[in-house]
């Protein structure tokens, strides 16, 4: 699970059925209806200041706010669970996987 207050979004990922939903956030704090955001479910996400969503499984794959695919990060271990934006300008992208962390310097931060 990830949100966004900038854009109003909160993102749900079901990785057993293999699907992501994302809801609006409403005023006062209730959600819309989900809504199938992406053919994909995952472990870990995060968001960067774009609104695109990262999500782990096989790499990590980035999707756009309308659920498609954009960019696609290859790690070469089998699996990869987590994934968020840090270091100190917080555009340091780190990537757990089955046995090692990865960081990404990126050139987009991500959100807080």
């Amino acid at each position: 699970m990830a949100g966004s207050e900038k854009y109003r979004k909160l993102y749900v990922s079901d990785i057993d059925a293999g699907k992501t939903y994302v809801y609006d956030i409403l005023d006062a704090g209730e959600l819309s209806e989900k809504r199938l955001f992406c053919e994909m479910g995952s472990d870990g996400m995060t968001l960067d200041k774009h609104g695109n969503v990262y999500l782990t499984g096989n790499g990590v794959t980035v999707f756009n706010r309308d659920g498609k695919k954009i960019y696609h990060i290859p790690i070469e271990e089998e699996w990869t669970s987590n994934v968020t934006f840090g270091g100190k300008h917080n555009d340091i992208l780190f990537i757990t996987a089955s046995k090692s962390v990865y960081t990404l310097p990126t050139r987009v931060k991500g959100t807080r």
